[in-house]
């Protein structure tokens, strides 16, 4: 009856389209959040790929930001659910990410995900199923120590429901604060959300 039950489970898994796989991490796929839904037919896949509006302006907004700040003849930002893939199997889809340019360029622009690690990381929120996280804290937790293990230097956090911010970097210690703190990006550029969003406003 066990093993029954566990072919019945494998089976189910094998029937997810990969349409429907946001991340994948060592084999495990890492579903868009109600991919369920999808399956049953009451949510279409467009819309649990979609951003939410505030979750579209926040990134839109940070891309202008660094547009104008950051050195591109050292920098390319990129963006769009970026791919990067560290190991088989394995890849995380980054909201921004800011590489450096000379690396980017000799590992060559094609049509396949990153496999040199950005300098930065700047995600807003996830489209991630988090039902086999608990919750989003423990899903942000492990993405972030899986990035900054393959040789992201800093990730920053925005999350919309508590408007917080997480920054954490290699061999220093995490902290988390809110969107009226001011962050160093690198190179001393910095950037204020709330500040940011305001002027949007007016």
């Amino acid at each position: 009856m066990v093993l029954e039950t566990k072919e019945k489970a494998k089976k189910k898994r094998k029937k997810v389209p990969k349409e429907l796989i946001y991340e994948m991490r060592y084999g495990s796929p890492i579903y868009y959040r109600d991919y369920d839904k999808v399956m049953s037919g009451e949510k279409t896949l467009e819309e649990v790929m979609g951003s939410s509006k505030l979750q579209a302006l926040i990134i839109w907004v940070i891309l202008k930001f660094l547009v104008r700040n950051l050195d591109h003849s050292k920098y390319e930002v990129l963006t769009n659910e970026a791919g990067f893939q560290w190991a088989p199997r394995t890849w995380r889809n980054l909201d921004i990410a800011i590489f450096d340019k000379k690396k980017l360029l000799k590992e060559g622009i094609d049509n396949k995900y990153a496999k040199i690690p950005p300098e930065i990381v700047i995600e807003v929120d996830t489209k991630a199923d988090l039902r086999k996280y608990g919750d989003f804290m423990n899903y942000m937790r492990e993405k972030t120590q899986d990035l900054l293990n393959a040789g992201v230097k800093k990730v920053i956090w925005y999350t919309t429901f508590d408007k917080k911010v997480m920054v954490a970097e290699r061999d220093k210690r995490w902290f988390i604060t809110d969107w009226d703190d001011t962050i160093d990006v690198l190179d001393n550029t910095k950037l204020n959300l709330k500040e940011m969003l305001e002027k949007e406003k007016r």
